[in-house]
């Protein structure tokens, strides 16, 4: 499995994203899983799960504006 930690911290850079894929299973079927960080310019960072890149994100999106 790749990741995007280094000792349990992020290894994202400002401006930046960094993703995985992992595997697990949801009511016994087998689902895709993708771990997202996304660091700010200013350093604050954003990190979720979901099935979907694009689900990642919006929730980024949503995250930011929230911020604004």
């Amino acid at each position: 499995m790749n990741s995007i930690n280094k000792n349990g911290c992020s290894v994202c850079a400002p401006g930046k994203e960094n993703y995985c894929t992992y595997n697990t299973k949801l009511k016994g079927k087998k689902v895709r899983m993708y771990q997202y960080d996304y660091r700010t310019e200013n350093g604050d960072l954003f990190a979720c799960c979901a099935p979907s890149l694009e689900a990642c994100r919006e929730k980024r999106d949503i995250w930011l504006r929230s911020r604004q």
